[in-house]
C-alpha cells in the first residue's frame, strides 16, 4: 500500500483546518461562544480539532481524526477533560461532516450518540446537531444540543 488512499481521504477534510468560534445551544444553558482548532499532526496523518467552551458543563476536548490504510474510512478517537475516551464513526462527504457512536468502546455506552454538521458559506460555516439515543432498545433520537462553528482564521 502506498499510502495514497488515506493521505487522499484526509485530504478531504482541508476545510476544517483552522480557528473557529463556536456557539452552543444547550437546552437550559446560556453558553458563551467557545473556540475550536483544527490542524495537521504528524506530517499531515492526522487531524487533531482541540475545543474549549467557557462552560463547566461542557469539557475541554481533543479529537484525533485517522483513516483506515485500506479503505479511507474516518474514526474520530474523542479525549475530554472528565476523562472521557470514545470512537466515533465519521464521514464526511457532499458537505455533510458525520459522527456516530453505537457500540461501546473505551467508555460504557449509557446512550448512543451521533453529530450532523452541514458545512455552508464557502466552507466558513458549520451549523451541526448533537443526538442521543438510548443505548438498549431501538435507535430513538433526540436532539442534544446545537453547535454552530464560524471560521475566525
Amino acid at each position: 500500500m502506498d499510502g495514497s488512499v488515506p493521505r487522499e481521504a484526509l485530504k478531504r477534510l482541508d476545510v476544517f483546518v483552522g480557528e473557529w468560534v463556536v456557539e452552543s445551544d444547550f437546552p437550559g444553558l446560556a453558553a458563551p461562544a467557545g473556540r475550536s482548532v483544527f490542524e495537521w499532526a504528524l506530517d499531515g496523518r492526522f487531524l487533531v480539532q482541540r475545543s474549549e467552551i467557557p462552560v463547566p458543563e461542557a469539557p475541554e476536548s481533543t479529537a484525533i481524526v485517522a483513516t483506515d490504510p485500506q479503505t479511507g474510512a474516518y474514526t474520530q478517537h474523542y479525549f475530554d477533560s472528565r476523562g472521557v475516551v470514545r470512537l466515533y464513526a465519521m464521514t464526511f462527504a457532499d458537505g455533510v461532516w458525520r459522527l456516530l457512536r453505537e457500540t461501546p468502546d473505551f467508555s460504557p455506552l449509557a446512550f448512543r450518540q451521533r453529530f450532523t454538521g452541514l458545512v455552508a458559506d464557502a466552507g466558513d460555516t458549520i451549523h451541526g446537531t448533537w443526538e442521543t439515543s438510548p443505548a438498549d432498545g431501538p435507535a430513538a433520537w433526540e436532539q442534544d444540543f446545537t453547535l454552530t462553528y464560524r471560521r475566525s482564521r
